[in-house]
């Protein structure tokens, strides 16, 4: 084998992550909503979301990640490099579309690039199985390591983290659970469990694990189910708080909010086995 190619190698890692983290970052990156939030977050929410979502790409390494992984260590330099490859790529296209002017306050330039960031180093973790070819037999032992109660969850976890993000700057979010009535919001979130619960184990999406072996549907659903359930809500709490859109509302506004943007989280904890 050539000395070459483990450089070789790596290149074209970096590339497949570059490709990665714009395509998972794009639709945000030209979202007006996310501009505003990246100029006026609050700065410790900030920290305390980029740290949390380096925890979530030190797990997401493990699972399937921007390269092959054996241990802590090399986890957090994976987590490392996928948020530099987010940063770059995110600074890149805001720069493209003239929304980076050279004048720009010093903490509102590192406000809107390490928000943008966030979809783009996930895009970056998760390029190589999405973008890589013939390393499906690599990944079995990766996917053996998935396996377990916690994982799935975890997973889960990562998954409507995700799809929570890319909707919950939008007004919309607010508005849809303003017009939404008690009734409309209880129907909402059954169908939200009834929706994961059969993209879980259903559908049967591709990279989707069987359910465990002697587990009925009533304890599926108590099992995984109402638990990812659970996930979403927390998840989807947590990313609008983040993002000042609970701040000054009535209780009311923020469950209705909260139960609005559990949709698309559910459906997010649902197939993150098939994008992990």
């Amino acid at each position: 084998m050539s000395a070459d190619r483990p450089n070789r190698d790596y290149a074209a890692g970096l590339a497949r992550a570059f490709g990665g983290s714009v395509i998972f970052a794009l639709p945000l990156l030209m979202t007006m909503e996310m501009w505003s939030i990246g100029l006026h977050i609050h700065p410790l929410r900030l920290l305390l979301f980029l740290f949390a979502n380096f925890l979530v790409l030190v797990i997401l390494s493990r699972f399937g990640g921007f390269e092959r992984t054996a241990s802590l260590r090399d986890d957090a330099l994976d987590a490392l490099a996928a948020y530099a490859v987010g940063m770059l790529s995110s600074a890149a296209i805001l720069a493209l579309f003239g929304l980076l002017p050279i004048d720009m306050a010093l903490d509102e330039l590192v406000g809107m690039i390490a928000i943008q960031a966030v979809p783009g180093s996930f895009g970056a973790m998760i390029a190589r199985k999405q973008l890589g070819a013939g390393e499906e037999e690599s990944d079995e032992e990766k996917a053996a390591r998935s396996a377990g109660y916690l994982g799935q969850l975890f997973l889960m976890l990562a998954g409507a983290l995700f799809l929570a993000f890319n909707v919950a700057p939008t007004e919309e979010m607010i508005l849809i659970g303003y017009k939404m009535s008690a009734w409309h919001s209880l129907v909402l979130m059954l169908a939200s469990m009834l929706v994961l619960h059969l993209l879980v184990f259903r559908v049967g999406l591709a990279g989707q694990e069987d359910a465990p072996e002697g587990y009925g549907v009533a304890r599926r659903f108590l099992a995984f189910t109402v638990p990812g359930y659970a996930i979403a809500l927390i998840v989807s709490f947590y990313v609008l708080w983040t993002f000042g859109r609970v701040d000054g509302n009535a209780l009311a506004t923020v469950a209705g909010t909260v139960v609005v943007l559990s949709f698309p989280a559910a459906i997010g904890a649902a197939i993150a086995r098939l994008v992990v």
